[in-house]
């Protein structure tokens, strides 16, 4: 069966054709991080890519429909990469410390994902609002059932946790990342567990 992609398009039925379109995405993906939306040019991506600029309409319409895409494959690739990261534990507070390295770590190798993000907000809001609110609907997922089995604090709701917890993760990721290179020191994620434990932890029931 032809996969459908996120834009609604169909992906090619053959590997080559799924390899010439992934080549295509990951040139995007540098030349929209590196020169913005606008001054990217479809030329330039299909020369990174090293295809004929006629081979991009084959698999897109135009420079939005690709940035469009984009967003959609590095949402989905960071998700797989913390969910992969985090199968297995159990403990609320340990998901939280594998699922903020990983997002380092995945920003680490994927810089750009903060501009094109930001410039998604301009370019096509609806695909804006769409990535964050799929991050934290998994988030949310992951908070409820904390809440259910006792281990974190149920006195703020899990939506609202979300929130603020990839808002947490995203400033800490662009101090470093975008501005170092970087994943953030061990230092500093420890100091960032310290704060969201004093937060999520259950309140004794003395106080």
């Amino acid at each position: 069966m032809t996969e459908q992609v996120a834009t609604g398009a169909l992906a090619p039925p053959t590997a080559k054709g799924r390899a010439t379109r992934q080549a295509i995405l990951t040139a995007a993906e540098e030349v929209f991080g590196e020169l913005s939306y606008d001054r990217a040019s479809i030329s330039e991506i299909t020369r990174r890519a090293g295809v004929a600029q006629g081979t991009f309409y084959v698999y897109f319409p135009d420079k939005k429909t690709a940035f469009i895409e984009l967003v959609h494959v590095l949402n989905h690739n960071m998700r797989r990469a913390i969910s992969e990261a985090v199968a297995g534990l159990a403990s609320r507070f340990e998901i939280e410390r594998v699922g903020f390295t990983t997002f380092f770590e995945y920003v680490v190798e994927h810089r750009p994902l903060y501009r094109v993000v930001r410039e998604s907000e301009f370019v096509d809001p609806e695909t804006h609002q769409w990535h964050y609110r799929t991050l934290a609907e998994s988030y949310i997922r992951g908070l409820s059932l904390a809440q259910t089995e006792g281990q974190i604090a149920t006195h703020v709701s899990a939506e609202t946790m979300a929130w603020v917890l990839m808002g947490i993760a995203e400033l800490i990721g662009a101090r470093y990342v975008q501005w170092e290179g970087r994943s953030p020191p061990a230092e500093v994620v420890d100091e960032v567990m310290t704060f969201i434990a004093c937060a999520l932890t259950p309140p004794r029931s003395d106080q």
